[in-house]
């Protein structure tokens, strides 16, 4: 009703074309919207049944028995031509002599509509009766909008959403390719433009999708976690993430069946938020027998968790689950009550790692942190430093009495060199205690690093170990100018950097002066997202590069590679070619992570169980607390290597 009042005014002569016995041209007379209503099918029954029915009680509505192929009506003699579900009922193939019907109903229809007319058709939408409407009208040079139609609130009637597409006749335009395409979705009047046909039939299945969704979790618990995103419905970007969680163990009660938990803005990549496992434990802890996170986009904006509240409300209700009691009100959750602080300090792009941004986040307490992020894989941080001094938000003027009381909202902003964030980084720092010799803190090193990223790790091993020179290799000038100027690193007598291809470079070494480095990094990621392992490269461990690896590694030195691999079988080949390559083979699993830390060496030095190892990373953990060092108690050097085992 609320859509053909749009389009149907009172005063309209109405065509409705295989009107079956559908009660709907009687209703439209009933309730005023239009009565001069012209009723045609094919089915003598049909019409003589419709006759009687409305004969005495609606005198200006009249049923006609006529082909809507072949019509009699005069050209341009309608306002309107209304079709409930005969498209969908013709269209039920896309073989030839079926395509040649159809053409000729758009035909006829188009024929007896005014310039300015409406044809409005009720349909479900499958693909191809969508694409065959829009395609042939656009290419008349018709307007073409798509509207969801408002569920009745009697879900068990349609399962799939019911849509009324409104073509409006406008005269064709010589060599005019131009198309207006929209979509109007039932949750708002402004319809939205859409560049093609195909995008306007992805969007209508979008929505098909959803409402199957809905159907399926709304009378049985989800097996498997279900995610989708709502979108902004200006920009059609991603707005809110959303993951839905079940927990059989949870014993069901009026007040426990169902919550939203707003993860604050900056954390969805911590473990407890960002894994299945993760957000597993939280449903369980929160005692909510369906729990539904909602992630915030970085690129919209939110007016606190009011207005989250008051724009999530209706839709997440339509992720309910099972039983949930009549008017039951929902808890909204989060951590600390507030949606969380991130402000993007900086957004560029680069023609080899693509468009990224830096951020700073809000983390667990009071801490601050800013993390660089590749917005081609934006739920993964690339590199992450945490911050001390205070610095504004933009936006944010700090008056004289704010000296001492910074604003809860107002992150730092010098990096505090000696914390490493990644879990993956102590691991490597531990590793280094696997190079020979009595003294718990090696003298003299050279360590290069290839991948620099926001330069943390490098940095670190400079800063604590004394005597340490350190090369870092990185193949993105870009990368280098965010890691100085963002994240507080810088080069000197004992730290360069070489900008230049990992690859090439250690290729180069290994044919000038091999044996001179006592530790390798490799902590660079993958741009390939086809392939199931985003760091390394497959390039960098193929049997020939990892020769030259070892080449320039010096007898009784250490190779570290963090590898991140979830295709098992691709695994198991780069673990056969390093064994190949390195006779001792050690694993560290990062928990909670994909990260795995491989030490590797190929001297003399004899193989260590976890137990010798884990007393070598206290020791050295002990020799790096020097005086004027802040150091982390979550480093727990000890800890990282005591859980390695052996390949």
């Amino acid at each position: 009703c609320p859509v053909l009042h749009k389009y149907v005014r009172p005063r309209d002569k109405v065509l409705v074309v295989g009107c079956g016995n559908s009660e709907l041209s009687e209703q439209m007379y009933d309730v005023g919207m239009c009565q001069d209503i012209v009723n045609i099918d094919i089915s003598d029954a049909v019409i003589r049944q419709m006759q009687e029915r409305s004969a005495s009680t609606r005198p200006r509505m009249s049923y006609l028995l006529m082909d809507m192929l072949h019509m009699d009506f005069p050209d341009a003699h309608f306002q309107v031509v209304l079709d409930k579900g005969t498209l969908d009922a013709l269209l039920t193939d896309e073989e030839e002599a079926t395509l040649g019907k159809v053409d000729q109903m758009f035909a006829e229809i188009s024929r007896v509509l005014q310039v300015g007319g409406r044809y409005l058709c009720v349909s479900l939408a499958q693909a191809h009766v969508l694409r065959k409407a829009v395609e042939y009208f656009s290419q008349e040079g018709w307007v073409v909008r798509v509207h969801q139609v408002a569920s009745s609130g009697d879900k068990q009637q349609f399962v799939l959403p019911v849509f009324v597409y409104v073509m409006t006749k406008f005269r064709k335009i010589p060599g005019s390719a131009a198309q207006i395409l929209e979509i109007c979705p039932e949750e708002q009047d402004k319809p939205m433009r859409v560049e093609s046909t195909e995008l306007l039939v992805a969007a209508v299945k979008d929505r098909q999708h959803y409402a199957l969704l809905c159907s399926q979790i709304s009378k049985t618990p989800c097996r498997e976690q279900v995610s989708l995103d709502l979108c902004d419905k200006e920009s059609g970007k991603p707005r809110y993430t959303l993951h839905v969680v079940d927990s059989p163990s949870v014993k069901p009660s009026r007040d426990n069946h169902f919550a939203i938990f707003i993860i604050p803005q900056g954390r969805e990549t911590e473990w407890l938020f960002g894994t299945e496992e993760g957000r597993r434990q939280l449903a369980a802890s929160a005692g909510f027998g369906r729990l539904v996170t909602v992630a915030l986009h970085r690129e919209q904006h939110y007016e606190g968790m009011a207005g989250i509240q008051a724009e999530l409300s209706g839709k997440v209700m339509e992720l309910a689950p099972p039983g949930l009691p009549a008017r039951q009100q929902v808890p909204f959750l989060s951590v600390g009550g507030d949606i969380g602080v991130r402000a993007v300090r900086h957004c560029a792009s680069s023609p080899l790692s693509g468009e990224f941004i830096v951020e700073d986040v809000k983390g667990d307490g009071s801490c601050y942190f800013r993390r660089l992020i590749f917005l081609q894989n934006r739920n993964v941080v690339q590199s992450e430093a945490r911050l001390l001094a205070p610095t504004p938000l933009p936006g944010h003027k700090k008056r004289r009495k704010d000296k001492k009381k910074p604003s809860p909202t107002e992150p730092p902003g010098a990096i505090d060199k000696s914390y490493l964030c990644c879990e993956h980084h102590k691991a490597m720092v531990a590793g280094l205690c696997l190079l020979g010799g009595p003294d718990a803190l090696p003298g003299e090193l050279a360590v290069l690093v290839v991948g620099l990223g926001g330069g943390s790790l490098p940095l670190f091993v400079h800063d604590y170990f004394s005597q340490a020179h350190v090369a870092v290799v990185e193949i993105d000038p870009s990368m280098l100018e965010v890691a100085t100027h963002w994240f507080g690193f810088s080069q000197g007598d004992r730290m360069q950097v070489h900008v230049s291809d990992g690859l090439d470079y250690v290729a180069k070494l290994a044919a000038e002066a091999p044996a001179q480095f006592d530790a390798i990094m490799f902590d660079v990621d993958s741009k390939d997202l086809t392939v199931g392992m985003s760091c390394p490269p497959p390039a960098f461990v193929e049997k020939p590069f990892l020769q030259k690896v070892r080449t320039i590694l010096k007898p009784e030195g250490v190779f570290v590679l963090n590898l991140v691999c979830r295709d098992a079988r691709l695994k198991e080949s780069v673990l056969a070619t390093l064994r190949d390559i390195f006779p001792l083979l050690y694993a560290r699993h990062i928990q909670g992570e994909v990260n795995e830390i491989l030490f590797c060496q190929a001297g003399p030095v004899g193989r260590r169980g976890p137990a010798e190892l884990g007393a070598r990373a206290r020791a050295l953990e002990g020799a790096l607390r020097q005086p004027g060092h802040p150091w982390d108690s979550s480093y727990a050097l000890a800890d990282m290597l005591q859980a390695v085992h052996i390949l």
